[in-house]
């Protein structure tokens, strides 16, 4: 019998509960963890142009975690996608481990930035833009996965209203939302985004279609936000 390659994604899909449940401990950010995970499945099986084989090749796209707390899942995708070894899972926030509470780009395969406090990595992302840009590398885009707790802090308010007005439309932002901003902002997170000339798109983040549609829309001249809802933290 045949297997197509729709049946393989979900065959790859509904094995990443396992993938989470191998990694045990204390600290794990759970409800961080699991709202990522369908946002980071889309981006890394149907959008991002990057392979085990190819995380040193210049033209490959770029991913940024700076939602780097509760890395279950993205650990969980690199696994199932051949970026480490599944064998590693167990062994996760252990001592001699490389995968730590916050993904360590030095250690993990395929990262590309070292996460901590939070704020940091959509201007990273810009950073990254601008110096592919100086480069001549046109081609490879730069996604940066955030909470929607983080644009509580004002680096990442800078960087929204820098990326805008410099055209940076290599530049994509996914914001989880599961409701754990302290500070609300009139007209919702895209309008944000919005007024500083974004494109915007506003979707449910566990509709991989709806996602993957968001993830792939023309936005000519601006950089890009997909802001992916998901239940509350703390329902």
């Amino acid at each position: 019998m045949t297997i197509t390659t729709d049946e393989h994604r979900a065959h790859e899909y509904a094995d990443l509960p396992r993938l989470m449940s191998l990694m045990t401990g204390d600290e794990k950010h759970g409800p961080a963890a699991t709202s990522t995970l369908d946002v980071l499945w889309v981006l890394y099986d149907r959008v991002l142009r990057i392979t085990p084989e190819r995380t040193a090749d210049p033209g490959r796209d770029r991913f940024l975690l700076s939602k780097g707390h509760g890395p279950m899942a993205y650990y969980a995708v690199l696994a199932a996608k051949g970026f480490l070894p599944v064998e590693w899972l167990p062994g996760f926030g252990g001592y001699d481990s490389p995968l730590g509470h916050h993904p360590d780009r030095l250690l993990v395969p395929g990262a590309e930035i070292g996460s901590g406090s939070l704020g940091h990595g959509l201007p990273l992302g810009v950073g990254t833009a601008l110096g592919l840009r100086a480069q001549g590398l046109g081609d490879p885009a730069v996604w940066v996965l955030i909470g929607d707790a983080e644009l509580d802090e004002g680096s990442n308010h800078e960087a929204i209203a820098f990326a805008g007005p410099a055209g940076l439309d290599r530049l994509h932002t996914v914001v989880v939302d599961n409701s754990s901003a302290s500070h609300a902002r009139p007209g919702g997170i895209a309008a944000r985004f919005e007024a500083a000339g974004w494109s915007a798109a506003t979707v449910d983040g566990r509709d991989h279609t709806a996602l993957y549609e968001a993830f792939t829309a023309p936005h000519p001249g601006r950089p890009h936000v997909v802001v992916a809802r998901v239940e509350p933290k703390n329902a």
